[in-house]
């Protein structure tokens, strides 16, 4: 009963002042409607990024030439390794039990072209194989075959960002194209990828590998090797196998470094937070400051507040109430004005990152349990932590001076 009388009251001394209440969450409401719709972008990328690599599956991992490279040093010194090409296909096949696919693909941009349209765009060279290796569905017509590789056909396997640009949305199947001024005939299209952070992954064109090689000849015709373990559990250890058939067919001397990187989902996502921590907590921490200001501004107007009614605090001191009721009433006067700049701002934080973000912008956004705890715990850590002075110096009134106040 003691602790709704308190809120009773704080409530009646903030609403008989509730302009001047109002003005002093604004900073707060802002201050954490900024901090939700930040972090539920970030999550919402975040989640983006975790779905665009979880189309490769989780039993799916890649040998690469040059791996994760960070610095150009890294990249001049891995320019130097071996090339990386086809023909490690059936050694990995015969010497790694645990594989239960092996394929290849490479990679190059070009201009492809369809009636008056063109654009440029990644051209990617694939064995059939990566459809069953891959978590990505054809929307229309089908995927490569062994025949379309063994024969290097000229067609095509088209994303969906294409379908939709160059082509109008119009059928493309049995489509011509032109894919570096060379004819192709569009077999199929790749199911749409959800996402603004994985809509890149939808602009390509992939054609045969051997036909890709054939068109975009490079000296040795590197590639990236993509295998798929026979399962998820067995995955290390296709790994260790695989890595040992590299050394042996690379001829690695003992004790010396890898010249090739095996990445794999977790290994990439591990390199993308690595690089994306600092901005993420750059980009919560900005509107912390106004959080931060917002509970100045609750300090200032609870001091106000207290030389104010100096008079009622005299007159509740001497009727008996004691130091910790002052400071409690003032206190929950404080928190209550945090709590409701924080719950406002949790509510325009979700509504903004809904309607401005979702609907203007197009970039997915995921309000989590984490955000708005983030959010209503700061807020209350603010009045709080800001509340307590004047809440203090109400209490340690004296009341005789207090009364006799003008």
């Amino acid at each position: 009963m003691v602790f709704i009388s308190l809120i009773k009251e704080a409530v009646a001394a903030l609403w008989a002042n509730r302009l001047r209440s109002f003005l002093t969450v604004l900073g707060m409401i802002m201050g954490v409607t900024s901090v939700i719709a930040i972090i539920a972008t970030v999550e919402g990328m975040q989640e983006d990024i975790e779905r665009s690599f979880d189309a490769w599956g989780a039993d799916t991992f890649m040998v690469t030439r040059f791996g994760l490279v960070l610095s150009w040093d890294d990249y001049a010194k891995r320019m130097k390794r071996k090339k990386i090409t086809r023909e490690m296909i059936p050694l990995i096949e015969n010497g790694c039990p645990d594989c239960k696919l092996v394929g290849a693909e490479t990679y190059t941009g070009d201009w492809i072209k369809w009636g008056a349209k063109s654009q440029h765009t990644e051209i990617r060279g694939e064995t059939p194989n990566l459809l069953e290796m891959r978590d990505f569905d054809v929307e229309m017509g089908r995927y490569f075959t062994w025949e379309d590789e063994y024969r290097k056909k000229n067609v095509a396997f088209i994303g969906h960002y294409i379908y939709t640009t160059l082509f109008d949305s119009t059928d493309p199947v049995g489509q011509k194209m032109r894919v570096g001024g060379r004819e192709f005939t569009v077999i199929g299209v790749a199911e749409k990828m959800d996402g603004t952070m994985v809509q890149g992954m939808d602009r390509f064109v992939a054609m045969p590998l051997s036909t890709h090689q054939k068109i975009y000849q490079e000296p040795g015709d590197p590639v990236v090797l993509v295998v798929k373990a026979s399962s998820l559990e067995n995955r290390p250890k296709a790994e260790d196998q695989v890595r040992a058939v590299m050394r042996s067919a690379r001829r690695i001397p003992y004790g010396d470094d890898d010249d090739f990187e095996i990445l794999s989902t977790e290994s990439i996502m591990s390199f993308i937070n690595d690089i994306t921590r600092a901005f993420r907590i750059v980009m919560v921490s900005i509107p912390l400051l106004s959080i931060v200001i917002g509970g100045i501004v609750i300090m200032n107007i609870m001091m106000i507040s207290v030389t104010e009614r100096t008079r009622e605090i005299g007159i509740r001191k001497s009727i008996g109430a004691r130091k910790r009721n002052i400071l409690t009433q003032f206190l929950y006067e404080s928190v209550i004005l945090s709590l409701l700049g924080g719950g406002i701002g949790v509510f325009t934080g979700i509504l903004a990152g809904r309607w401005m973000l979702e609907s203007l912008m197009d970039i997915h956004v995921a309000p989590t349990g984490l955000a708005i705890t983030i959010g209503l715990g700061i807020s209350t850590g603010v009045g709080l932590f800001f509340g307590i002075y004047p809440a203090m110096k109400a209490a340690r009134f004296d009341p005789i001076k207090a009364l006799s106040y003008e």
